[in-house]
């Protein structure tokens, strides 16, 4: 090491020549941060794992197949040494240092000129901790001073105003099941439009100043409730308030977001949309039923289950889904669970097939009732499962009993 301290800096290396030397795993963990800074990356090495090979073909950079040469470094503003050889290494920071380019050593960072900091993000802030070597400590660090800065223990009061609407889904239920984004947005709410299926201890973290709209509370019809959802998604942003709407799951999964953004966009509100864990796919995932399974299913429907099959409003064809030999994912079905259970039946699919339903999943009252299609109604009835809810119908709802 080159003294006691380093000096820690940020280079622009977006359009200029790095070369990366070794194509392993150390490759593999430093290729994705130096592609996204625009570097015009170049890796040298007989083998590259199947990850870098990846990143080769899509382009993103230029592999030559081969062993280490004099010259390789001609042209570079920065090198990394990180092949699994300690000569080829060496060599690579001897020549680097005769050409005067920072070269890190991914073997022995201290033989190096330069070494890589524990990087991580939040909110256009990039942090980088150094100590001296110590990987894991600077990883430690790194990892509490980015939570502290989401959670808002560290205070970064520089902030871009944010203006409109972010749809933000909230997971399940679990409040640690929201996406990063979502909760930094979340963070940055001056109005908060929740309704009943979104994760409430997150309003706990809301700063005092923040209005929270309780969307499961309003006294009307469904379309009406809907109409005063965008009226107040709406008129806050037109207000100037920066409006989140944090839905439960996703808001793209029979969450009605897109009506949302469509009643913002003829209003002129811009719209961030925030993906969230769903609950069809989650929920089971947390009670080990993979909703697909190598040689068990092929396939993966979710059904809304808000309308029986035989009303004249539904859309789904479940005679075809009858048919189905992969999992049929229901949500909002509990309270029709023998009406859709019938029909399935009558379609084709098996009394026997496994079907277990999730009350409540992830969350601290998460109930679990495993059984089949032909017994699941009475089932939900006599385990007194109430919505929310969802059940799950196929061979992959059994294989939790081979665990």
């Amino acid at each position: 090491m080159h003294g006691e301290q380093h000096y820690l800096v940020g280079l622009d290396l977006a359009g200029r020549r790095v070369v990366v030397v070794g194509g392993g795993t150390v490759a593999q963990r430093r290729l994705p941060r130096l592609v996204a800074a625009g570097a015009v990356v170049e890796l040298i090495s007989p083998e590259v794992t199947p990850a870098v090979e990846g990143m080769v073909d899509g382009g993103e950079v230029t592999w030559h197949a081969r062993g280490y040469a004099a010259g390789d470094l001609d042209g570079a503003w920065y090198v990394l040494a990180c092949t699994s050889v300690a000569s080829v290494n060496a060599q690579v920071a001897a020549d680097a240092e005769a050409a005067r380019v920072f070269c890190v050593r991914a073997d022995i960072a201290a033989l190096g000129t330069a070494v890589t900091p524990a990087v991580g993000g939040h909110d256009g802030l990039l942090l980088g901790v150094l100590a001296g070597g110590e990987h894991r400590r600077s990883a430690r660090v790194r990892d509490s001073l980015v939570s502290a800065l989401r959670d808002a223990t560290v205070v970064d009061d520089h902030h871009e105003r944010l203006a409109g609407v972010a749809l933000v889904g909230g997971g399940p239920g679990d409040p640690d099941l929201i996406t990063v984004r979502g909760r930094r947005l979340l963070s940055r709410a001056d109005v908060v439009v929740a309704d009943r299926l979104a994760p409430r201890e997150l309003l706990d973290d809301l700063a005092p100043g923040v209005v929270v709209v309780d969307a499961s509370k309003i006294p009307y019809g469904r379309a009406a409730s809907q109409e005063f959802i965008n009226a107040a998604l709406v008129d806050n942003a037109r207000a100037g308030k920066f409006v989140v709407r944090l839905k439960g799951g996703d808001p793209y999964v029979f969450g009605r977001g897109f009506e949302e953004l469509i009643a913002c966009a003829e209003a002129g509100v811009p719209v961030t949309v925030v993906p969230g864990i769903s609950s069809a796919f989650g929920v089971p995932a947390m009670v080990d039923i993979p909703v697909t399974h190598r040689g068990v299913a092929h396939e993966v429907v979710v059904v809304s289950g808000h309308v029986a099959p035989d009303d004249s409003r539904s859309l789904v064809d479940w005679e075809a889904l009858g048919r189905l030999r992969g999992t049929v994912v229901i949500l909002m079905g509990v309270e029709r669970a023998r009406a859709f259970a019938e029909v399935l039946v009558a379609g084709g699919r098996s009394g026997e097939t496994p079907a277990s339903v999730i009350q409540e999943g992830t969350t601290r009252t998460q109930k679990v009732v495993r059984s089949t299609l032909a017994k699941v109604a009475d089932d939900i009835v006599a385990e007194g499962i109430r919505p929310p809810a969802i059940i799950v119908v196929g061979e992959v709802a059994g294989l939790a009993g081979a665990l």
